[in-house]
């Protein structure tokens, strides 16, 4: 993959556009990323309902080429990936790109919750949490248990009926672990804030050493030919440029 010809992205830059690929995975490409982000008010964009996503408009300053430009970073420096169903392009997580996403997911929806405690409201339908990511769900009742804010337990007593059997029993020994006042182990929440910005710092694209399955012999595939390859949907190249050639003879 050829590295992108723009200065290195902000944390909070990555997370924007993390969270608008939320928005879109395995559904929609580059182009589409790069609308919500600068605001379109396109009829698909408003079809879809992507002018709700949290960060619709972000970038709405900035001329739409430079914001694919962002896009294109991010996918050079593995947080974000193509991968083609069919002809048509579409965006997907890489590891990195869904492990900073997930945290941040969880972070939004906890704040949600306080939100609403703030606010008094009742009742509300947990169901919108039912066949969420599962590490996802994981995640965000860790972080309710390190609030431990007496609050949520109704919220969680609501999700609790709803669920999956192997959630419910993750919701119960949350609202155990609230009633029981247990301690913060802030090394866990250290070690994950730590192992956040990590991820933050992204993978510098550089070449790959591949092996021919003819030959045998390690040959070279540039960043550029990564990234042309990429942008086609073809597989990384099985065979050397020479063997390639004897073939085409």
């Amino acid at each position: 993959m050829m590295k992108s010809k723009i200065n290195r992205l902000s944390d909070e830059e990555i997370k924007v556009i993390l969270r608008a690929s939320d928005e879109i995975i395995a559904k929609g490409g580059r182009t589409l990323l790069a609308k919500i982000l600068k605001g379109s008010r396109e009829k698909k964009v408003l079809q879809l309902g992507l002018d709700r996503c949290p960060v619709y408009g972000y970038f709405k300053s900035e001329k739409l080429d430079e914001i694919m430009k962002k896009i294109d970073w991010m996918i050079d420096y593995d947080f974000l990936e193509i991968e083609y169903d069919g002809k048509f392009p579409m965006i997907v997580f890489m590891e990195r790109g869904w492990y900073i996403e997930s945290d941040q997911y969880a972070d939004e929806l906890l704040n949600e919750w306080k939100e609403w405690a703030k606010q008094g409201k009742q009742n509300p339908d947990m169901s919108y949490l039912k066949d969420r990511n599962r590490k996802m769900i994981l995640l965000l009742l860790e972080k309710i248990k390190e609030s431990g804010d007496q609050a949520f337990i109704p919220y969680l007593e609501l999700w609790e009926k709803v669920d999956y059997k192997k959630v419910r029993a993750e919701i119960r020994t949350t609202i155990n672990v609230i009633n029981r006042n247990e301690p913060i182990d802030h090394s866990v929440v250290k070690a994950r804030t730590e192992s956040i910005n990590e991820a933050l710092e992204g993978l510098e694209p550089h070449d790959l050493l591949l092996k021919c399955w003819i030959c045998g012999v390690r040959f070279t595939f540039t960043t550029g030919e990564q990234r042309f390859y990429e942008k086609k949907g073809f597989s990384y190249p099985k065979r050397c440029k020479k063997c390639r050639n004897e073939k085409d003879i």
